[in-house]
């Protein structure tokens, strides 16, 4: 049996519409613009009502993908919320005081985080919960530990190209390092963190983890009191402290044991 004019017509209509909705990447669109259009017809949806509901799921769609790629490109050793933290566990935590930074002002403000504390009271947790809503939020952020960016720096360095691989951890809108003064830096590691903090301050917000009061700062920057001086100015000129005060959560079964 033949197929009338008008169905060849309608379906070559289509071919057309689905190839320029591929080559514009409306993906959305494309996969459901024939179920909205029944629905639109149903329903007595106007022109403006169906195309609404198209660019709506469109835009919600890419919405979606950016927060994933975003979450994807901080590198987040594990995924954290502030809702699965034990608030219960630390001796002392202001809770209203890290409540009120889930509110991301500090990243319009390029200010800082410093979370304080001996191991296994969740600073980790926290700076990471804040960088995930940071990234829900349409924040660029970058998780690394204060090591790993020594590292990574160094090799650039030796490689002659410091100057892109500082690019990677100023960019971001946030960058959050953790665990400062778990291990010593040498000169050359200090010099090169104390880069990445001088290009950020006033720029770009930091979240920092470390488990040493800044009084004993300088034993992390290789005894330069100079430059932990300079490394502090900075950093606590716009910042808000946070310190966490108990015992390690990781050894919570041995102590109640």
């Amino acid at each position: 049996m033949k197929r009338c004019k008008s169905s060849i017509t309608q379906d070559k209509l289509e071919t057309a519409l689905e190839s320029d909705m591929l080559y514009l990447k409306l993906p959305f669109i494309n996969d459901h613009y024939k179920t909205i259009a029944d629905e639109a017809a149903a329903k007595h949806w106007s022109h403006i009502e169906y195309l609404e509901r198209l660019i709506q799921g469109e835009t919600e769609q890419r919405r979606d993908r950016a927060t994933k790629r975003r979450i994807t490109a901080a590198h987040f050793p594990v995924i954290k919320t502030h809702d699965n933290f034990r608030w219960t566990w630390p001796k002392k935590i202001n809770r209203l005081q890290v409540q009120n930074l889930f509110r991301l002002s500090f990243i319009n403000d390029n200010s800082n985080v410093i979370f304080l504390g001996s191991v296994g009271l969740g600073k980790t947790h926290l700076a990471t919960a804040l960088g995930y809503v940071a990234c829900l939020s349409g924040y660029h952020v970058l998780f690394a530990t204060a090591i790993d960016v020594i590292n990574s720096l160094c090799a650039a360095k030796a490689a002659q190209r410091l100057q892109g691989e500082l690019k990677k951890y100023i960019k971001p809108s946030l960058l959050i390092l953790d665990e400062l003064g778990y291990l010593p830096i040498d000169k050359a590691g200090s010099d090169l963190l104390f880069q990445v903090i001088s290009h950020r301050y006033e720029r770009g917000s930091l979240i920092i983890t470390s488990n040493r009061v800044f009084k004993e700062w300088p034993k992390i920057f290789n005894n330069d009191s100079t430059l932990t001086s300079a490394i502090l100015d900075r950093l606590l000129h716009h910042a808000e402290t946070v310190v966490i005060e108990g015992k390690s959560y990781r050894m919570k079964d041995r102590i109640e044991a």
